[in-house]
C-alpha cells in the first residue's frame, strides 16, 4: 500500500516536473519571439515590464527622504518625522500620500501612453512599483479605490487608468478592490492648464459615495488611487467625501505626482 503511494507521488512530482520545464520553454520561446524591450524607449531589457538603465535614471523614481504626509521628496534629510512646511501649514483631507514618480518629460512619456495611448502593457509593472512605493499604506488598509472618471469621459477612454491600477494594487496586496466607491457626478473639464484654486473650484463638489456602499466605509482605512496628482485638489475632494462618510483613515498612492519648484506642470 505504501508502494502504491510512493508511486503516485513520484508520478505527480514528475508531472510537476515536466509542466515546469513546458512553461520554461514556453517563456524562453516567447522571449525569442518577443523579445522583452524597455517599456519607455524600446531597448532591448532583461524581462518585460521593465525600463533600461537610462530610462531607470531618467523616469526619476521618488525614495526616502520625503514628507511623511505629503509624500514629496525632500532636498535632503531633515531627520526622522519631519512634515514639510506646506503639509503643516494646510494640513491635506489625507492622512499620507505617496508616489511612485516625479511628473517629467520622461515619467509624463510613460504616463501618456498609458493614459491615452492604450498601453496596457505596462499596468503590471506600474502597479508593481506602486505596491512597492505604497507598501506601508497597503499592509493594514481595508478598501482600495480608484478616483472615479465621469461616464462620458469613460466612454471617450473607453477604460478607467486609475481603476486598472487599483484592481492590480488590490491583487498584489490582498486589499478589497472597490471599483464604484466613488462617482463623479458632475463633468468637470479638464484640469490641463488651471491653477492651483481654479482646480480646487473645478472638482468642488463633483465626487460622492455611492449610497449602496455607504456602509462599507465607515471605521476602514481606504486607500485612493490615481495616475497622476499635479495640485492634489481631486485627491483632496474624493478624501473630504469619504471623511464624512466616516472613514477611520484616508490615503492616497499615486503613480506619478507633480513636485513643486521642478519645472513640470500639467
Amino acid at each position: 500500500m505504501d508502494g502504491g503511494i510512493d508511486e503516485k507521488v513520484g508520478i505527480a512530482e514528475r508531472s510537476v516536473g515536466w509542466a515546469r520545464a513546458a512553461l520554461g520553454l514556453a517563456a524562453r520561446l516567447a522571449d525569442l519571439a518577443l523579445p522583452p524591450l524597455c517599456i519607455s524607449c524600446g531597448r532591448g531589457v532583461e524581462a518585460h515590464g521593465a525600463l533600461c538603465g537610462p530610462c531607470w535614471v531618467a523616469v526619476g523614481f521618488i525614495d526616502a527622504p520625503f514628507c511623511p504626509v505629503s509624500g514629496l521628496p525632500f532636498p535632503y534629510d531633515p531627520g526622522p518625522g519631519i512634515v514639510s512646511a506646506a503639509a503643516l501649514a494646510s494640513p491635506p483631507p489625507y492622512a499620507r500620500a505617496r508616489a511612485v514618480m516625479r511628473y517629467s518629460d520622461e515619467s509624463a512619456k510613460l504616463v501618456h501612453r498609458y493614459k491615452y495611448g492604450d498601453r496596457m502593457e505596462v499596468a503590471p509593472a506600474f502597479a508593481r512599483w506602486m505596491a512597492r512605493a505604497g507598501r506601508e499604506l497597503l499592509e493594514d488598509a481595508h478598501i482600495v479605490a480608484p478616483v472615479p472618471l465621469h461616464r462620458r469621459r469613460l466612454f471617450s477612454r473607453r477604460f478607467n487608468q486609475s481603476a486598472e491600477l487599483a484592481r492590480r494594487l488590490s491583487r498584489l496586496s490582498g486589499v478589497d478592490f472597490v471599483p464604484d466607491l466613488l462617482e463623479r457626478v458632475r463633468a468637470t473639464r479638464p484640469q490641463v492648464g488651471l491653477s492651483g484654486n481654479a482646480r480646487r473650484r473645478n472638482v468642488a463638489g463633483a465626487f460622492r459615495l455611492r449610497e449602496r456602499l455607504e456602509g462599507c466605509v465607515k471605521g476602514r482605512i481606504v486607500v485612493i488611487v490615481d495616475d497622476v496628482i499635479t495640485t492634489g485638489a481631486t485627491v483632496d475632494a474624493c478624501a473630504r467625501v469619504l471623511n464624512a462618510a466616516g472613514a477611520a483613515e484616508v490615503r492616497v498612492l499615486c503613480l506619478a505626482r507633480v513636485v513643486p519648484g521642478e519645472g513640470a506642470t500639467i
